[in-house]
């Protein structure tokens, strides 16, 4: 249950043409293009100097008063034309479909694309490498258009709901971050796309029964834990012709098995794809012939428990993308063969590889790779998995880790890196000082003009903020990372409520040094001022940057070594003065939501008070991807799905309990809730229900939503775990 925590839904415009903050470098990296009042603006280094490229009146349409609005743009190979994403609609958690428009920067001329589909039904639309040619999906099915006259060519026409062309289904989306499905030949060409068949996929039947008189089915192909994936197949469609060559890629016929990865391959006669097994645990890289359908497998890596694809810890990579070194002789590749996530240098043929990185850290990032200059930019923390800073090391292994973050800056900082890794734009937090944002010159991080990173920290107080990072060693020797928020007017002499903070889960972690961490943004108030003490802690399997050893240890064990954590933990809180025995809340959403669950279930002794919002309660209800990946396939080992399960342990409730789960919620489906609600019906377990109408998995829709749902929150914590000093 990924931890799709509702300040964090946003509108981003995950498109092929999108990328960090919407900011596009120039392929020399001395400048880079945006959007500055509907305007696209080009920046140059190191001044900084700004020319506008696009003026707004440029993008008026004709017979149109008004300019189109830029939520996303993209210029070809010569940048001389744009491609601008507007009227976006949203599909599933993104704004991923809309309306494209082609502007040539020369001649003015503005032209719709695809003007004669449905208005807003495109996706991904790109252009061709010789700029020539624009590529796009339109209700499952994959077009190609003359970027200068607009003649469509339809390129497959079987895609409808059930057969997927050139994008994916809702596991893969969810799941692998898999949206664009089609990538372009270096020769403009061909194009190659996934095919994924959903006809065999089980629906979720989602009922609305708020917008009409009589509810409204809608059907979503959702394979659960236990069900087999929907199958795939690559294809490269040939323009000249319009036929798709298959490639003939090994599946398991009764398991099946995954794609997550597909590319060309430093040519426009092979692809490289990412292939895995049911499981999760094997990963074999295939040369594919485009000619012959032929895969050949070149690069094989097993793991005792899974294998993290690499756009679950580094999310450049979700539209694609893949590192080639040396004229397509080499690339890079990430494994956690040697226990910490490293870079390796892989020849194409996968018979020799070289160390990059090395050392007891994991690589959080890579943020560019400069070949010419011969090194890797990536994020880092040695030794400190509540920070990130910035690191270079020689591609060819020699040496060690160079770190470019001021050694003052201490905190969390992310970066936008030039390709040839000589300017980038910083952005650093911690828990006392604001997000604020310079850009730098590399390696010396010089900052360019006003060194505003280095004057917000300077001018930071520590003692602004009542936050305290800490770690906690349980009894059974685990020591974990911890932070936690005082009252107010703290007297140690007192007693006070504590209120703890879970997710728990592989796919996210709690404890990091920025700003905001501690805000509790459900709850409608200063909970520090009201008196409570609030605190999280990451347990085991948290993808803190640790080490394999520290996130691998939760497989086949969510929901019994992260509750023991975490409660092990707690009973250490407990044993501080000041802490109210009797006062202790627990509350978590989505994967933290079952977190809230099991420790109210499996420990109702220490947790007195739990607010369980969006929580899976079974985990057979979950989708196959994400919980096989984690726990293994129920039809090898289902006893550790219902060990892990919260449904479970609830006959053991003693505490107050407050559950919230949205009706309409795709992810963690509303059936998985009634199917808790009954057991504890059957147990005379009483609770209170908060169903949200229609509401997804963020339950941010609505009129009024949030405020009814942060006063539930606030007026239910206050009443059974009440705030203040004894």
């Amino acid at each position: 249950m990924k931890c799709v925590f509702y300040l964090l839904i946003s509108v981003v415009f995950a498109t092929s043409v999108a990328t960090s903050q919407n900011i596009h470098w120039a392929p020399d990296g001395k400048s880079y293009y945006s959007v500055n009042d509907n305007q696209i603006v080009q920046i140059s280094m190191p001044g900084l100097e700004a020319k506008t490229i696009v003026p707004a009146v440029k993008l008026t349409p004709t017979g149109k008063q008004n300019a189109i609005e830029i939520a996303d743009f993209a210029l070809d190979s010569n940048q001389k034309q744009v491609l601008i994403f507007t009227n976006t609609q949203k599909v599933w958690r993104f704004n991923t479909r809309g309306d494209y428009w082609v502007l040539n920067n020369s001649t003015g001329k503005l032209r719709q694309v695809g003007k004669a589909l449905p208005a807003a039904s495109l996706m991904f639309a790109k252009f061709s490498p010789n700029g020539k040619k624009i590529a796009f999906v339109s209700n499952y099915n994959l077009f190609v258009e003359d970027a200068e006259t607009g003649k469509l060519q339809q390129l497959t026409t079987d895609g409808n709901r059930k057969l997927i062309n050139g994008t994916f289904d809702w596991a893969y989306e969810e799941e692998f971050f898999c949206r664009d499905g089609f990538r372009w030949s270096p020769d403009s060409k061909q194009i190659a796309y996934w095919q994924i068949d959903a006809k065999k996929v089980k629906e979720y039947l989602m009922i609305n029964n708020t917008d009409s008189i009589y509810p409204v089915i809608q059907p979503v192909e959702y394979p659960s834990a236990g069900e087999a994936p929907s199958p795939f197949k690559i294809g490269v469609v040939k323009l000249s012709t319009g036929k798709t060559y298959w490639m003939n890629i090994p599946t398991d016929p009764v398991l099946q098995s995954y794609v997550p990865r597909m590319e060309w391959a430093s040519n426009s006669s092979e692809l490289i794809v990412q292939h895995l097994n049911r499981l999760q645990n094997q990963s074999d890289l295939l040369l594919c012939n485009v000619a012959t359908g032929q895969a050949t497998t070149i690069y094989n890596e097993k793991n005792a428990a899974w294998i993290d694809i690499l756009s679950s810890w580094d999310e450049d990579y979700s539209y694609g993308g893949w590192d080639w070194l040396n004229s397509g002789k080499e690339f890079v590749w990430a494994s956690e063969k040697d226990g910490w996530r490293h870079l390796y240098s892989v020849s194409r043929d996968g018979k020799s590889e070289t160390l990059i990185t090395t050392g007891a850290y994991d690589v959080i990032d890579i943020c560019a790779i400069d070949e010419k200059g011969g090194y890797v930019y990536f994020m880092a923390s040695p030794g400190k998995a509540t920070e990130k800073y910035l690191y270079r090391q020689l591609l060819s292994g020699n040496g060690g880790a160079q770190k470019l973050s001021p050694p003052g800056q201490v905190g969390t900082h992310n970066y936008f890196v030039s390709p040839t890794g000589s300017y980038a734009s910083q952005t650093f937090s911690n828990y006392f000082t604001p997000y604020v944002t310079d850009w730098i010159s590399l390696p010396g991080h010089k900052a360019l003009g006003t060194n505003l990173v280095a004057n917000a920290v300077a001018k930071a107080d520590p003692s602004f903020k009542n936050v305290e990072f800490f770690t906690i060693t349980t009894a059974d020797s685990i020591t974990m990372d911890a932070f936690m928020v005082k009252p107010t007017n703290f007297d140690s002499t007192k007693k006070y409520p504590v209120v703890f903070y879970v997710y728990t889960e592989p796919a996210g972690q709690n404890v990091v040094n920025r700003w905001g961490v501690e805000k509790n943004r459900l709850y409608n108030g200063n909970m520090a001022a009201d008196g409570y003490i609030y605190i999280s802690i990451d347990n085991r399997g948290t993808p803190a940057p640790k080490g394999a050893a520290w996130r691998k240890s939760i497989y086949r064990k969510i929901g019994i070594l992260n509750i023991k954590d975490q409660a092990m933990a707690a009973a250490e809180i407990l044993k501080l003065p000041f802490v109210d025995k009797d006062r202790v809340a627990v509350w978590g959403w989505s994967g933290g939501g079952s977190a809230t669950l099991n420790l109210m279930f499996q420990y109702p002794d220490i947790y007195k008070t739990g607010i369980s919002i969006a929580a899976v309660g079974n985990q057979l209800t979950y989708d196959n991807i994400y919980q096989e990946r984690y726990m293994g396939i129920p039809q090898q080992n289902r006893q550790d799905f219902v060990n892990g399960s919260p449904i479970t342990y609830a006959k053991n409730l003693k505490g107050n309990l407050l559950y919230i789960h949205g009706t309409g919620d795709d992810n963690v489906h509303y059936n998985n809730a009634e199917m808790l609600v009954n057991e504890l019906i059957k147990y005379n377990r009483q609770f209170q229900f908060m169903p949200y109408p229609n509401r997804t998995h963020s339950i941010s829709e609505g009129e009024g939503t949030f405020r009814h749902l942060s006063t539930l929150f606030t007026t239910y914590l206050k009443q059974h775990c009440p705030p203040g000093a004894k």
